[in-house]
């Protein structure tokens, strides 16, 4: 059987190939736009069976002409999902629509679909559960997910011909992110902040929370790898799930866990929070007023329906995610940066 990924060279795309390689399946099509040709990286030390470009991809797939049978799953991780692009025809096409066109194509083809959503669909909600009154996206990135959760939620109630499982993803750090720029993950901006400056910033405090405290449900790619893959063993489940730990750790815990295990590996010791703060290798910054009234200063998902679906490992914390990551880019220089 052959699997398809998309955004293969992507963060989390690249990191389900090493998992599906992990269990010996190497017959996989990894899609792409390596137009940032650089992102091969992240599949230097990954088995696949071919690489397609996104274009010639969705060419195909739209005349049902892809020329591979057997296909046993998609996981579709291709998206924009820089939150900061305002271009809305591109993050529609990109995101909405090219789910859209796949999504069909897997329905007629009767082939189960994993796909991206976001966590970005609730806004500055403070309710973080799969239910249409909760969902206010602040941005076209936010809706773009949004609007294709809704047609799976209107395809269901007619009948699915085979699984589409959709992942709320809320805030994934983790190991081949390097690429993202400005959108890697708030740990990957700290380890580089601290290793070329010593210290790292934060947010001060703003929208009623103190210096560094705002938090989230930060979320490790290593958790959201196994949930993809067990909905590839559990093809009967369908919907759309919050994937995130269920716990909501502040910025500050996650500067501290960072700076912590970069210490570590020079020979130095931990310090708390407060000493890192007295030391100013925690340092505060004025809230950006370009982001007031557009952020999240609360995070923290409801995953009780991903429970009732059967998935009872536990998640990472912040403590035990960052310190596994950190370790990995500390020892993978090429993917500092």
């Amino acid at each position: 059987m052959t699997y398809i990924v998309t955004g293969a060279a992507g963060f989390i795309g690249s990191n389900i190939v090493r998992a599906l390689n992990e269990r010996g399946i190497d017959k996989i099509i990894a899609v792409d736009d390596l137009t940032d040709g650089m992102k091969m990286l992240n599949l230097v030390d990954c088995q696949i069976m071919h690489y397609m470009d996104k274009n010639d991809f969705m060419t195909a797939i739209l005349s049902h002409q892809l020329p591979f049978k057997n296909i046993k799953a998609v996981f579709h991780q291709g998206a924009c999902s820089d939150t900061m692009e305002h271009n809305g025809a591109y993050m529609m096409s990109n995101n909405y629509q090219y789910t859209l066109d796949l999504f069909d194509w897997c329905q007629d083809m009767r082939i189960p679909l994993m796909y991206a959503s976001s966590a970005a669909v609730y806004g500055k909600g403070t309710v973080f559960q799969e239910k249409r009154e909760h969902e206010s996206p602040l941005n076209v990135y936010g809706y773009s997910k949004f609007l294709f959760d809704q047609v799976l939620r209107r395809r269901m109630k007619k009948g699915l011909k085979s699984q589409v499982a959709g992942f709320r993803y809320f805030n994934v750090y983790g190991y081949h992110e390097q690429h993202k720029g400005r959108m890697a993950s708030v740990a990957f901006h700290h380890f580089n902040q601290y290793r070329q400056q010593g210290f790292v910033q934060l947010f001060g405090g703003y929208d009623g929370y103190e210096n560094g405290m705002q938090s989230r449900d930060f979320v490790s790619v290593e958790d959201v790898v196994k949930v993809n893959l067990y909905f590839l063993d559990h093809p009967e489940l369908s919907g759309i799930f919050n994937l995130g730990t269920g716990r909501s750790q502040s910025f500050n815990d996650l500067a501290a866990a960072t700076v912590n295990v970069c210490r570590q590996a020079e020979g130095l010791s931990s310090l708390t929070l407060n000493e890192l703060v007295e030391q100013n290798i925690i340092r505060y910054i004025d809230f950006p007023e370009a982001l007031k009234g557009k952020y999240q200063s609360f995070t923290q998902a409801d995953i009780s329906k991903l429970r009732k679906a059967g998935y009872q490992e536990n998640f990472f914390t912040v403590e035990e995610g960052v310190s596994r990551y950190i370790q990995q880019l500390i020892s993978s220089p090429k993917q500092v940066s």
